[in-house]
């Protein structure tokens, strides 16, 4: 690793489990990316941005007990340096998720390739 080179500490958030670990590998499987923790709602991903400071939050939008919509505000507003991209299958990307209320960076449909969501992770950074 060249001394430009920075590794992105990255927070997961999903509720389904499948997703998330799976995340959790594709993206530690990156010599770039250290996945800090996981996380199974917006509650949750809020302590834990509170305890490890991500540079990026990779979060599903539809959660139970609290929304990606929800616990973006909410950690924009204490961490406005720290990066989300939301991974959803919300219809109508980025822009719909945004006029919906998400304070996001980026948007990556979960039908999407893994390379799309590491491209959404790295343009962010």
């Amino acid at each position: 690793m060249t001394s430009s080179t920075k590794t992105l500490r990255v927070l997961v958030v999903d509720d389904h489990e499948l997703t998330r670990c799976t995340l959790q590998l594709a993206l530690s499987l990156q010599s770039c990316i250290d996945v800090v923790e996981v996380a199974t709602n917006g509650k949750e991903a809020i302590a834990k941005v509170q305890s490890h400071e991500p540079d990026v939050v990779v979060m599903d939008l539809h959660m139970p007990v609290m929304d990606g919509w929800t616990a973006s505000n909410a950690i924009k507003a204490k961490y406005p340096h720290i990066k989300i991209v939301a991974y959803s299958a919300a219809d109508g990307g980025k822009a719909q998720a945004i006029s919906n209320g998400a304070n996001i960076d980026a948007f990556c449909d979960k039908g999407a390739c893994t390379r799309s969501l590491l491209e959404a992770i790295k343009s962010v950074s």
